[in-house]
């Protein structure tokens, strides 16, 4: 009978009462829940199957919560939060008001820490475990799991270094499954490779050499070999770690087939897995991604000293297009931001010309290299950061709302928002003309609104904002794509004389002689971001006013001082007071 085992699950103390022998028939069971549910409601796929048999022997030998689990990313906790009491809301899965889809402390006490970014769990299992020690919880056990992708990052080894003077409860399972979200890159996947095909290697071991114990690799997907050896680690004293063996979509074939496309396929056939058939008839406009990876193709053509740059992002950056066509040209670096930057600079020092694409986000992690090592030395690198603002459904560890508010106080460092596709196709071609200070051009998730984009190149000068309407009392300021929520508002005005639209593109250099037009001819200014309020555009705005001495009404809209959590980006923008509708209600608000 389907879910006869899973129906009975609430909780892992369930779990532990059904015999070993049955747990292969619940693999299948959980399984089949998350397929139908995500085919449906979307999310990430490939790696929560991956680990479906290692999530239910965890839980099934540790005693979670009061043993502590953490998820490095998260991308594969859907088991873990279906076994864990979230079984009967598990549709609501990254929908406005929802559980996360990533695991989330005030979410659940199984969540033992809240991850989204990769490479963090060794660190807080590790001062997890060192806690433990200091309140005699001598007992208790603390679990990592990490991918073989996110242990290569550089804060993963300094966690390891550390862990391996310790004499810690801590076990790190090591998840190989070759696969971050594209292919896995680097010396260490190249040496994980041939452990894996060799068995323990016969030459020093990497993780030896750093003092943990290590175990493996084994089949993943033996639940009775897994649950048999971390019945045997939890008795081992010290820092342990246990390579295991999966396959990221295990289950579906095209999930395991097709693991890039799997991660997160968007709504799909449960039956037979293909993705459902899109309408071929209806044109879209490019997404902001591919205009960067195409038009950088197309400039990389024409000029040698053109280099891009990403960590481990090649496919949803689009640089794989860039790859493809000069593979000498492009690299992954794997999970390693703050490298990335500081090998931008490297190569910038040599005058290449280098395009370094990095999720805006993900950004934040590599802030000390974009300070020191690019800024400081005012080295010419083009930062192109993808997903800035709202991005939706991932919610607030991926949300891009930061990166204005953060970048500005930057000296050297220019920034621009493009309004969209052919504003983005002609700040790459302008920043690869003579670019004589960093650059980062922020751009968002998903499609632009434009058809035909790939029109001749055209220079852009450096600082200059465009008047897209002119008005006489109210005048909007907006910077990149949320121009388009201004539009609309402005378009379903009775009467839109009054007010002026400004796409300011620049925040750094700042538009001033247009600034100064502005605020002498406008009484009402409405600053509209997709970023945070604190920091960002409109504050950027409201000080030029300050220094200048302007008496304006000024009206700042922007993401408030919260973190936003996950839903549509419609929904989203709407609840941050910057969807058109809440745009119109300001500009209303003055008439």
């Amino acid at each position: 009978m389907p879910d006869r085992l899973l129906h009975s699950i609430k909780f892992p103390e369930d779990l532990r009462k059904i015999p070993e022998d049955r747990l292969p028939q619940l693999s299948r069971e959980l399984r089949d829940f998350i397929i139908n549910i995500v085919a449906v409601k979307e999310g990430h796929l490939g790696a929560s199957l991956g680990v479906v048999e290692l999530t239910i022997a965890l839980h099934y030998v540790f005693n979670t919560p009061e043993d502590l689990l953490i998820w490095d990313v998260g991308h594969q906790a859907y088991g873990h939060k279906i076994l864990t009491g979230r079984k009967d809301i598990f549709d609501s899965n990254r929908r406005l008001n929802g559980i996360s889809g990533f695991p989330k402390r005030s979410e659940s006490e199984y969540d033992a820490f809240g991850t989204g970014h990769s490479s963090t769990a060794i660190s807080a299992a590790l001062g997890m475990a060192i806690a433990s020690q200091l309140t005699g919880a001598v007992h208790r056990q603390h679990i990592a799991v990490v991918g073989d992708a996110s242990i290569a990052s550089g804060m993963a080894f300094e966690a390891l270094n550390h862990a391996g003077v310790t004499s810690t409860n801590l076990l790190v399972i090591l998840n190989d499954n070759a696969i971050g979200i594209d292919p896995s890159v680097g010396a260490l996947k190249d040496y994980l490779t041939k452990v894996t095909l060799d068995g323990a290697p016969e030459t020093d071991n990497v993780f030896e050499a750093l003092n943990f114990n290590y175990s493996g690799p084994i089949d993943g997907h033996d639940i009775s070999k897994l649950i048999s050896e971390l019945n045997r680690l939890k008795d081992i004293k010290g820092p342990k770690l246990l390579h295991v063996i999966t396959k990221k979509g295990k289950g579906l074939r095209q999930a395991e087939e097709d693991q890039v496309k799997y991660h997160a396929p968007g709504k799909f056939d449960a039956e037979t897995g293909d993705l459902l058939p899109k309408d071929r008839t209806t044109v879209l406009p490019p997404k902001f991604q591919d205009v960067f990876g195409k038009t950088l193709v197309e400039l990389a053509g024409k000029n040698e000293k053109i280099v891009g740059i990403t960590p481990a992002m090649p496919t949803g950056s689009s640089l794989k297009f860039m790859m493809d066509a000069f593979p000498e040209r492009a690299f992954d670096v794997g999970i390693a931001e703050q490298h990335a930057v500081t090998f931008a600079a490297g190569l910038a020092t040599q005058g290449l010309t280098v395009y370094c694409n990095i999720y805006s986000t993900f950004l934040q992690r590599a802030y000390d290299q974009l300070i020191h090592d690019v800024c400081l030395q005012d080295l010419p690198v083009i930062f192109c950061l993808d997903r800035a603002g709202i991005v939706g459904e991932d919610g607030a560890t991926h949300h891009g709302i930061f990166d204005l508010a953060y970048l500005n106080c930057i000296p050297n460092l220019m920034i621009f928002a493009p309004r969209n596709e052919i504003e983005l196709r002609n700040i790459l071609y302008t920043t690869q003309l003579e670019l004589k200070h960093p650059i980062a051009i922020r751009y968002p998730r998903g499609r632009g609104t434009i058809l035909d984009w790939k029109v001749p190149f055209s220079e852009i000068k450096m600082g200059h904002a465009e008047t897209l309407k002119s008005g006489s009392t109210i005048a909007v300021l907006s910077i990149g794509a949320i121009a388009s929520n201004v539009s609309a508002a402005i378009e379903s005005l009775d009467d839109s004389s009054t007010v002026g639209h400004f796409d300011m593109r620049f925040l750094k250099p700042l538009d001033e002689a247009l600034l100064h037009q502005i605020f002498s001819e406008y009484t009402h200014i409405i600053t509209v971001e997709d970023g945070v309020i604190n920091g960002g555009f409109g504050s950027v705005i409201s000080q030029f006013a300050v220094r200048h001495q302007y008496h304006n009404k000024i009206e700042i809209l922007g993401i408030p001082d919260c973190f936003p959590e996950h839903g549509t980006v419609t929904e989203l923008h709407d609840l941050a007071g910057i969807s058109s509708e809440k745009i119109l209600k300001a500009i209303k608000s003055f008439h």
